[in-house]
């Protein structure tokens, strides 16, 4: 779910949450072509990068949701002025490429088209993935946590549509930007509105960064007016 932290050379890692990789995974080469600084990307669940930041591990950027940002912030850990809005996405549903689509357009259709699915992939909760932690309370306001659970297949971290991809689920309850990149998915489309839940992510520059240029450089690619249309092909929006 987008949550990383970036870094160059001679420094050693970035980190981004799933969500916002693709967009750093393409912004990311112009930068390092421009500037001659080196990006290393890594990612990982919005839970399982505060609690490395937390357990001490070092970074530059740091793009994760805002009010994480605020925590860092608070903590001395984030140069509070840097605090950048990026992007926002919402969580959609997936199936295998061919495969019929359900009608997912009313929170009814929404709930026959789970309970139909012989196997419901999604981002398991323990992982700290916002959209399994979000999808798991929402089936048991749906009153169906029961019967979903009893044939979820969860994803520790990652793209839990590679489920469908593999035939092991022919549902994926994912955020967008984590569906689109699945080679043999094909996205049906977002969660009904009353449903909904958008996620924001924002970035900042680490207090103990020693490329404080560098780092603001890329955060303010990350925010370039022109990085719209790329959100837009990833499955993402222009911040909320």
């Amino acid at each position: 779910m987008p949550q990383w932290r970036c870094r160059r050379r001679p420094l050693s890692s970035s980190l981004t949450t799933g969500a916002f990789k693709q967009v750093v995974l393409a912004v990311v080469p112009e930068y390092e072509k421009k500037t001659g600084n080196k990006v290393v990307v890594d990612n990982d669940t919005a839970g399982g990068l505060q609690k490395r930041i937390d357990g001490g591990e070092t970074f530059d950027v740091a793009i994760i949701t805002p009010g994480a940002i605020d925590g860092l912030a608070k903590e001395g850990k984030v140069v509070a002025s840097t605090h950048t809005k990026l992007a926002s996405v919402g969580v959609g549903v997936g199936v295998k490429e061919g495969a019929p689509k359900p009608d997912i357009s009313t929170v009814d259709a929404f709930k026959k088209a789970l309970l139909a699915a012989k196997a419901v992939a999604y981002i398991d909760p323990a992982g700290g993935g916002s959209s399994g932690i979000y999808f798991d309370k929402l089936l048991e306001k749906l009153g169906i946590a029961n019967e979903v659970r009893a044939k979820a297949k969860l994803k520790k971290g990652g793209y839990a549509a590679e489920f469908v991809a593999s035939g092991e689920a022919d549902l994926v309850v994912h955020q967008i930007s984590e569906i689109i990149p699945v080679k043999g998915v094909a996205l049906v489309g977002p969660l009904p509105a009353e449903i909904q839940n958008v996620t924001t992510y924002s970035g900042a520059v680490s207090t103990k960064s020693a490329q404080q240029e560098a780092s603001q450089a890329l955060l303010k690619q990350f925010s370039d007016p022109q990085t719209a249309a790329l959100l837009k092909d990833k499955g993402m929006q222009p911040a909320l």
